[in-house]
C-alpha cells in the first residue's frame, strides 16, 4: 500500500451499496469504468485507505466507505458539444467526412443520417449532374427517416482555383436545391463563391437575432487559413455580390456582422489534401484563435471548432473531445466501410494497412502549385509514378522537350500509351468540360504537359473507385494513419471483415469506446488506480435505442451473456 492510498481524501459522505459491493481490485475498477451509462461513485475504504468505485448504491450518514466524487452517467451523445447537437438536428457530435469523387456516397450520407451522424457527400471532382443526382438520392433516402429532419446532412465544397466557373456553377445548384450545410475543403483564401453560399438567405427578427439558412464547415490545417472563417466576409467582396445580383443589399449587410463559418474542422494528419500537422498542436491554436475571433465580433459564443485527421481509435476520438473539440470527423476510416464509393479490390487494400502505409504524392487539382495529398503506398505503385510525373513537369518545357528513351519509359510504364493519344483524350474532355484549357496549352507547352500528367492523376482515383484490374497498380487511394491505427484496434473483433464495416458501427464503436477511455480517466483523475485495460474497449455489434424513451428506462441492455452493465455484451444497445 503507498502513501497516497494511506492519505484519506476529504469526503462528500458515506456511501452505501445496494446490489453490489464497491470495487478496488483491477478487474472491478475495469470492469466500473466500462459501465459509462450508470452513475457511479469514487470512494475510499476507511478502513484500509484504499480508493474505489461503486455502481449504484447511496449516500449515508454511516458506512465502511467515504464518498469522494460522484459520477453521472456518461453518454457518448454529450461527449462534444450540445450546441452543435442542436444547430445541425443530429443525435451525436460526429461527422461523416466527404471523400471526393462520391467515395462518400449517397448512401453513406443517407446511412449516417439514419444512425444519427451528420454525413457529408463527396462532391469533389463531380460535375453539377452527378452532384444533383446525389442530392436525389439523399432527399429521397432521409425522407423515410420519420421524426428526422430532413435537412440534417451536407455537400462537399472545394475549391476549384483553375475552374472558379465550375464552382459557381456548384454553389448555383445547392443554392437552387435547398441544400443547407457544406463543408469547404482546400480554401486558402476566401471566393465569391463561398462568401455567397454563407450569406444566402441571412434574416433578422424583430428581437434583432439573426438568423441563416445556410451552413458552411470550414475545413482548415492552418490558423491563417481558420481566420478568414472565423470573421465577416471582406466588405468588397459582398459589395460586388450585391452588384452582379447575386446577394441582396440586406444579406450583405447582415453578412458582415457574423463569420463566414458557423463551424470549423481541424484536419491534422488526414488522406487527401493535408499539412500532416499534429493535432494537439493545431487544434489548441485554432480553438484559441476562434475565442480570440469571437471576442473581435463581440459574440457571446465562438464559431464551434471540431476535430479531424488520425481519429481512428477510440483514444484518438477521446482525446479529441478532452481538447475541446465540439465534434469530431472522420474519413480514411469511412473508406473502408460497404457504403463507400471505393471499389472491393480498393476497400481490401485499406484493410490490409498498417502505420506507416501511407505517403504523400502530387495532386491532380493542384498539380502545378506542387500540392500533394496522402495517399496509401501499400499494394499500389501510384506514388512513385506520380512523383516521376512531377520531377518531368519541373525538368523540362514540354512534353517534345523529353528525351526519347525517358518518354518511351514514361509512356510503357505509367500512362498506359503514347503521350498523343492521352492528349487527344485530354483534350476531348477539356472540350466539354472547359475549352478555355485548350486554348492555353496549345499556346503554352508547358500547360499542355500538365494537363496530360494531370489527367493521369485524375483517372488514378476513378480506377480505384471502378476496380479496375488492369491498372490496379495505379490505384489512387486517399488515405491517413488513421486507417492503420483502425485496422490495429478492430483486429481479431467484429469489426475486422469489410463486410461488417458500416459507416453506422464504425462511428458507434468510436463513440462508446471513447466514451470508456473518459470514463476511465476521470475515475484516474479522481485518485482511482484504474488499470491500463481500463481504457481499452473492443469493438461490438451496436444498435440504436429509440431517442425519445424515458430517461429512467434508459438502462443498458445486452443481447447476449453479461456479467453486469456493458461488460461481456455481444450485442450491447447503444442507448
Amino acid at each position: 500500500m503507498n502513501a497516497a492510498e494511506n492519505r484519506l481524501v476529504p469526503a462528500l459522505a458515506s456511501w452505501t451499496p445496494d446490489r453490489e459491493p464497491a470495487a478496488f481490485d483491477p478487474e472491478g475498477l475495469a470492469g466500473a469504468a466500462r459501465r459509462v451509462r450508470e452513475p457511479c461513485a469514487v470512494l475510499q475504504d476507511l478502513a484500509s485507505g484504499r480508493m474505489g468505485v461503486g455502481v449504484g448504491g447511496s449516500a449515508s450518514a454511516t458506512g465502511s466507505c467515504a464518498l469522494v466524487a460522484a459520477l453521472p452517467a456518461l453518454w457518448p451523445e454529450h461527449l462534444g458539444s450540445r450546441a452543435f447537437l442542436e444547430a445541425h438536428a443530429c443525435r451525436f457530435p460526429y461527422v461523416v467526412g466527404e471523400m471526393a469523387q462520391g467515395l462518400t456516397t449517397a448512401r453513406m450520407v443517407v446511412a449516417a443520417h439514419q444512425a444519427g451522424l451528420l454525413g457529408f457527400f463527396g462532391a469533389a471532382g463531380l460535375a453539377p449532374a452527378k452532384i444533383e443526382a446525389a442530392i436525389d438520392e439523399i432527399e429521397a433516402g432521409v425522407a423515410r427517416h420519420a421524426g428526422k429532419d430532413p435537412h440534417s446532412w451536407g455537400v462537399n465544397l472545394i475549391h476549384s482555383p483553375s475552374e472558379p466557373e465550375l464552382e459557381d456553377a456548384v454553389v448555383d445548384l445547392y443554392l437552387r436545391r435547398g441544400v443547407r450545410r457544406v463543408s469547404a475543403s482546400a480554401y486558402m483564401a476566401l471566393t465569391p463563391m463561398l462568401v455567397r453560399f454563407a450569406a444566402s438567405g441571412l434574416w433578422q427578427d424583430g428581437a434583432g437575432r439573426i438568423h441563416r439558412s445556410s451552413f458552411v464547415f470550414g475545413k482548415i490545417s492552418r490558423p491563417e487559413t481558420a481566420r478568414a472563417f472565423l470573421l465577416p466576409p471582406p466588405a468588397t467582396m459582398l459589395e460586388a455580390l450585391v452588384r452582379e445580383g447575386k446577394l441582396s443589399a440586406e444579406e450583405a449587410r447582415l453578412a458582415q456582422r457574423l463569420p463566414v463559418a458557423t463551424d470549423l474542422t481541424v484536419e491534422a494528419d488526414s488522406g487527401g489534401h493535408t499539412d500532416n500537422q499534429a493535432l494537439p498542436a493545431v487544434f489548441p491554436t485554432v480553438k484559441q484563435l476562434a475565442l480570440t475571433c469571437a471576442r473581435e465580433l463581440g459574440m457571446d459564443t465562438p464559431v464551434r471548432v471540431g476535430a479531424a485527421g488520425g481519429l481512428g481509435t477510440p483514444d484518438a476520438v477521446a482525446a479529441a473531445f478532452a481538447m475541446g473539440a465540439s465534434y469530431v470527423l472522420t474519413g480514411s476510416v469511412n473508406q473502408s466501410a460497404v457504403e463507400s464509393g471505393l471499389s472491393l479490390r480498393g476497400r481490401k487494400l485499406l484493410a490490409e494497412a498498417r502505420l506507416g502505409d501511407t505517403t504523400m504524392a502530387p495532386a491532380a487539382d493542384m498539380f502545378e502549385m506542387g500540392v500533394k495529398v496522402q495517399v496509401l503506398k501499400r499494394g499500389t505503385l501510384f506514388a512513385p509514378r506520380a512523383h516521376k510525373l512531377y520531377e518531368l513537369y519541373k525538368g523540362y518545357p514540354s512534353l517534345e522537350a523529353i528525351p526519347a528513351a525517358e518518354r518511351s519509359r514514361l509512356e510503357r510504364e505509367i500512362l498506359g500509351g503514347s503521350v498523343d493519344e492521352l492528349w487527344a483524350s485530354t483534350r476531348a474532355f477539356f472540350e466539354r468540360r472547359d475549352p478555355k484549357q485548350i486554348a492555353k496549352a496549345e499556346a503554352d507547352p508547358k500547360h499542355k504537359m500538365a494537363l496530360v500528367f494531370r489527367a493521369y492523376l485524375g483517372q488514378a482515383s476513378k480506377w480505384a473507385i471502378s476496380g479496375d484490374d488492369k491498372r490496379a497498380l495505379d490505384f489512387q487511394i486517399w488515405s491517413g494513419p488513421a486507417l492503420g491505427a483502425f485496422n490495429a484496434w478492430v483486429q481479431g473483433s467484429f469489426l475486422e471483415p469489410l463486410e461488417a464495416r458500416t459507416v453506422a458501427q464504425i462511428a458507434w464503436n468510436l463513440l462508446e469506446g471513447a466514451a470508456v477511455v473518459t470514463r476511465a480517466q476521470q475515475l484516474r483523475a479522481a485518485g482511482c488506480p484504474v488499470p491500463d485495460d481500463a481504457f481499452l474497449f473492443t469493438p461490438r455489434p451496436l444498435a440504436l435505442v429509440d431517442e425519445d424513451e424515458d430517461a429512467s428506462a434508459r438502462a443498458p441492455t445486452a443481447r447476449g451473456p453479461s456479467s453486469g452493465g456493458s461488460r461481456g455484451a455481444t450485442t450491447l444497445e447503444l442507448q
